[in-house]
């Protein structure tokens, strides 16, 4: 049976109640994707008194085709290659690097906005890449 949400606080709480029994676990930390992730994230942590982190993640699209992922990097200093979209580039590392370095410009832009002066869990970073 699937289930409709008034928002994404809502589906927060609903998948909160599904996980009391994790409330107040000294060695969990709820993790949210920014944007859409993170309203969930926040209810489940507060619901269930545990820390909350981000993890940021950015898309690395061609240049020529910006939707189209080669790769993808992350919090933390994740990295994934996509090799079957980057042969398209015809061995142009350059024009890898050039969008890996834009958009990790990006990643940690959006990390101080997220945390401010704030540092990340570095657990929760290292268990979502485990």
């Amino acid at each position: 049976m699937q289930r409709t949400y008034a928002d994404r606080a809502d589906a927060g709480c609903a998948l909160a109640a599904a996980l009391e029994s994790h409330r107040g676990e000294r060695d969990t930390i709820v993790l949210g994707l920014p944007r859409g992730g993170v309203p969930v994230a926040f209810e489940i942590a507060s619901r269930l008194e545990l820390p909350l982190d981000v993890l940021v993640v950015r898309k690395l699209g061609l240049p020529s085709q910006p939707e189209l992922a080669m790769g993808a990097i992350a919090s933390g200093g994740a990295l994934v290659r996509n090799e079957e979209v980057v042969r398209y580039l015809g061995g142009r590392d350059d024009a890898f690097e050039a969008v890996r370095a834009k958009e990790q410009r990006e990643l940690e832009r959006r990390e101080r906005d997220y945390r401010g002066d704030g540092h990340p869990s570095i657990c929760a970073i290292e268990s979502a890449f485990s």
